[in-house]
């Protein structure tokens, strides 16, 4: 939906939102809801509780035509300096719980963290999920992107997604038609929204488990620039290739475009040095794609979705 044929918030709905249950905030600043720390005010910022809350939610801002963006940790979205026209809906309470179905399967909401869901399959001697241990993000995003590291994907361990459609109606995925593919999932092209995750691991050693776990950890913290904001890695892994090598290759490393910096430990990732703009990542990230596509013929798909 453009911004020109967006409907107006008004006070009915935003009353009507907060009788769903969700706890509404007006004028949010996007900036405290990514991980790049960047983006400007949503309208609204909806933060549900349960899927009984959420399908109020969707089925409100349908009727109303008010756009509804939902994010999990923000940590692939780059939001405009400009905010969000519209609803942003978070996950809290029951959307972020965890439970063992039975002694190798979690089923967990799709606010979960990734972190705590690492650290919940380490508690119940699980493994499978080593490889997401110290991946900033959500369970609902990391498996909308089918996300992965080490050798490991969430195509691996997930093996059932519930989901709502925009009027609210439920429905599910499972097995094949989950549609895993590199940095891709059935819910990638779909505008749907996950409400809960089945995981089927298996049983492993603990200090095993949690000795893999630390050795990841490890290796991020050496190679990836945790100590600054960032959405992760830029761009997808072109095929042959890998982008951060390409990058560094064109002389990239450390380049600015205002507070957003091709990151000097690792040229895969921008960082914010600090009052980093929205625009300063788009002119950033264009530069680099021209850059590698003049020096060395190579395509750079960006991998941050940018919501608007």
């Amino acid at each position: 939906m453009t911004q020109q044929n967006l409907q107006p918030i008004t006070r009915e709905l935003i009353g009507a939102l907060r009788q769903t249950g969700a706890q509404v905030q007006e004028n949010e600043p996007m900036s405290l809801h990514t991980s790049f720390q960047i983006g400007g005010p949503a309208d609204v910022f909806a933060t549900v509780s349960d899927e009984r809350s959420l399908r109020g939610v969707l089925k409100l801002c349908k009727e109303a035509g008010a756009p509804v963006y939902v994010i999990g940790n923000g940590s692939d979205l780059l939001i405009p300096d400009q905010g969000l026209r519209g609803v942003v809906v978070g996950f809290g309470g029951d959307l972020c719980r965890l439970r063992l179905e039975n002694e190798t399967t979690i089923v967990c909401g799709p606010g979960a963290t990734l972190a705590k869901l690492c650290k919940f399959a380490l508690e119940n001697s699980l493994t499978g999920l080593e490889f997401a241990w110290g991946i900033p993000g959500s369970a609902g995003g990391a498996a909308y992107m089918n996300a992965g590291a080490y050798g490991g994907e969430m195509k691996d361990v997930l093996i059932k997604c519930r989901h709502l459609d925009e009027n609210g109606n439920p429905g599910e995925f499972a097995g094949s038609a989950l549609d895993f593919s590199y940095r891709h999932s059935a819910y990638t092209d779909q505008k749907l929204v996950i409400t809960g995750l089945t995981f089927q691991l298996e049983k492993g050693d603990y200090s095993v488990i949690k000795a893999q776990m630390e050795d990841y950890l490890g290796r991020r913290k050496a190679r990836q620039p945790l100590e600054y904001p960032s959405a992760g890695s830029v761009f997808k892994r072109p095929k042959g290739y890998f982008a951060g090598q390409l990058i560094e290759e064109c002389g990239l490393k450390g380049k600015t475009v205002g507070g957003a910096q091709v990151s000097e430990k690792h040229a895969g990732f921008i960082v914010n040095t600090g009052g980093a703009t929205c625009k300063d990542v788009q002119s950033l990230v264009k530069m680099i794609q021209e850059t590698v596509r003049r020096e060395k013929q190579v395509e750079l798909e960006c991998e941050i979705k940018l919501m608007t």
